[in-house]
Order: structure tokens, then C-alpha cells, then sequence
């Protein structure tokens, strides 16, 4: 079947393209997406490169498989995205309050979370004995954050190698690249990745079993009730809080309480939480209650990180990524869309 589509494809049938590039779309947008870090210029590379292996199908000559002739062009798309956006400066709004003085500045302002609907179809582990890393590691906003630290070929090299398990002469063939460039390049990436990880944290919970949900039920509890102590006391010793893309970042349950404190007067005009899910881990859509209409109004996404049975990293967003996730950008205060946090389908109300 793959022959005759690719057959009919050649010929002008752009039907016969779609069904042939079809199964690798998930693929492609969530490798585009650990080139890039953020969900729109993920979307916007893959338009581009699978418009080209269109144009370019007459060049296919059947020496690798249509998969890996596609993550060629991806992935070169996203280098040349990479090489000529340079470092990227990305506009963000004043904070409503002023934050309090932080750990640190971040350096990737451009981050986006990655709506867990586009997994659906990517493999659950490690897809070959070459990778390192299986599919949710790969995924997680921690990951992806260390990925796009890396150099443009580093970053290529990493993710080819030991996320989607090719092997150093299929990499190095990739790139244009040769094999003793590929393993210098793998050194250093995973070198950089190394130091990044933090040593001897645990595991996160089951998706959707009941020791995440526990975690979940806990943290929304403590969250909508604004007990800044309840909150610590769920945290690991070294949690992140980050907030791309604004750079202020907070790390250490010390650094993060004062966070949560100076801010609480403004996280009380939260009205209601929705759940969804982003990068694998769990999220919810913080809705503020419009003092004249009464409807509710999308002000961030925030997505937590888990290890073992407590929560290592918060990452909040602004309002742009709301509507990839499935979020509206205003309930009516009788939506209806209530429910316990227990329920993933379900609303918490604040």
C-alpha cells in the first residue's frame, strides 16, 4: 500500500501524500517541538517541511524509509529556523504585582507547553535500544526546557540519537554530517543534559493512576484554599517555579514560599481551575471572574511536575497556548463545568 500511495503521490494525488505522511505527523510535530520549544513554531516548521517533501517527492529515492526521509527534512527545517531567528526575543506583559527578588532569570522565554491530545499515537517507551530517554521524559517541560540550551546541531544530534533512536551513521547521514562529528557533538549534548538533571529524584507517579491523583487532589485543595504552608509542604526541596515569558524564576521551597506569599492577594481573583493535560503532566486553566458580567475570563495555564509524591516544578503561562489545550477563552458562570479535581473530565472550582 505504502508503494502506491507513494506512487500516486508522485503523480499529483495529494490525497495519496496526506495518507502517506499521515502516520508520522505525531512523530514529526513532537520532534519539531523538541527542536523548537514552543507548540506554534512546532506547527508552523512542520507546514513548512512537509510542504517541501511535497514539492521535493520526485527526489525520494527509496534508499531509507518515507519516515526518515521526512524527519530529514523536519529536522533540517527547524536548523534553519534555529540558525536564523537567532536568540529569540519574545514580548511579554508587566507582571500585575511586583514580583518578589528572584532565584534567577530564565533563558527560555519562548516555552510552551504541549497539549497532551498530540501524543495520542506516540510510542509509550523508548522506540530503539540507541535511545536514552523513553517517549514521556522526552516530552516532560523539564526535558524540553534543558533541550533548548543546547547548540542547534547538539540539539539535532541529542534528539536524533537518543530520543528517536537512530543510529550515528543513519544521524550523521541526517545532517550531512560525519560520524566522528555526530559522536563529538552527542558528547557534549549529553554532557550538557547530564549536568542539567537533577541527581536522584524520583520517578513521577503513573499517568492517571491513583498516586498522581492523590498528588493532584492535594495540590488543587491546598492551591484553591490559598495555603501558602499546605503548598510548600507538597514541594521537593529543590522546586522550580517559572512563568515564560517573563524570565523571573523561583528555586527552593524557601524562594517559592516567599513567591506564593507576595502573590496571594492576586491569585484570589481566581474563580475556577480546569483540568487538562500538557507535556504529559497534569495542568489546569486559571479562570478570573469578570466583575461586570460575572463570566469567567482565561488568564494563565499552569502545569505542575512531579516527583515520587511531590511536586518539583510549576511552570505558568500566559493565555496564547489556552485555546491549543482546549480551553475557551471565557466560561459563563453557569457552564456547568464543574467537578471534582479527581475527575479529569471534570472542573475544580475555586
Amino acid at each position: 500500500m505504502s508503494a502506491e500511495l507513494l506512487q500516486r503521490a508522485r503523480e499529483g494525488d495529494r490525497d495519496a501524500f496526506t495518507a502517506l505522511i499521515e502516520p508520522h505527523r505525531g512523530e514529526l510535530q513532537a520532534h519539531c517541538y523538541r527542536m523548537l520549544g514552543s507548540l506554534q513554531d512546532a506547527e508552523d516548521a512542520l507546514q513548512d517541511a512537509l510542504l517541501s517533501a511535497w514539492a521535493g517527492l520526485g527526489g525520494f529515492e527509496g534508499r531509507s524509509s518515507i519516515c526518515t526521509w521526512l524527519f530529514r527534512i523536519v529536522t533540517n527545517r527547524c536548523l534553519n529556523v534555529l540558525r536564523t531567528s537567532g536568540r529569540r526575543r519574545v514580548a511579554a506583559a508587566q507582571p500585575a504585582i511586583p514580583p518578589p527578588e528572584p532565584s534567577g532569570m530564565g533563558e527560555v522565554l519562548w516555552l510552551q507547553p504541549y497539549p497532551d491530545v498530540l501524543l495520542d499515537g506516540l510510542p509509550d517507551q523508548a522506540p530503539g535500544p540507541e535511545a536514552r530517554y523513553e517517549s514521556r521524559e522526552a516530552i516532560s517541560l523539564a526535558f524540553v526546557t534543558a533541550v533548548q540550551l543546547l547548540p542547534p546541531n547538539q540539539r539535532a544530534v541529542l534528539l536524533l540519537r537518543d530520543v528517536l533512536g537512530y543510529r550515528a551513521s543513519e544521524t550523521a547521514e541526517l545532517l550531512g554530517l560525519t560520524e566522528d562529528a555526530v559522536t563529538s557533538a552527542l558528547k557534549r549534548a549529553r554532557a550538557t543534559m547530564d549536568a542539567a538533571r537533577t541527581p536522584e529524584r524520583p520517578s513521577p507517579p503513573p499517568v492517571g493512576g491513583p498516586e498522581e491523583q492523590a498528588l493532584v487532589d492535594r495540590f488543587v485543595t491546598a492551591f484553591t484554599e490559598h495555603d501558602v504552608d499546605a503548598l510548600i509542604a507538597l514541594m521537593t526541596d529543590d522546586v522550580w517555579v517559572r512563568m515564560p515569558p517573563l524570565p523571573f524564576e523561583y528555586r527552593g521551597t524557601e524562594a517559592v514560599h516567599r513567591f506564593f506569599t507576595a502573590i496571594d492577594a492576586h491569585r484570589r481573583g481566581i474563580a475556577r481551575m480546569v483540568p487538562v493535560r500538557a507535556n504529559g503532566q497534569p495542568a489546569w486553566g486559571e479562570y478570573v471572574r469578570d466583575p461586570v458580567t460575572g463570566a469567567l475570563r482565561v488568564t494563565g495555564v499552569l502545569v505542575a511536575g512531579f516527583a515520587g509524591d511531590r511536586i518539583c516544578e510549576l511552570t505558568h503561562f500566559e493565555t496564547t497556548i489556552a485555546a491549543h489545550l482546549g480551553l475557551p477563552r471565557t466560561l459563563d458562570q453557569d457552564s456547568g463545568l464543574r467537578g471534582s479535581s479527581a475527575d479529569p473530565g471534570g472542573r475544580a472550582a475555586l
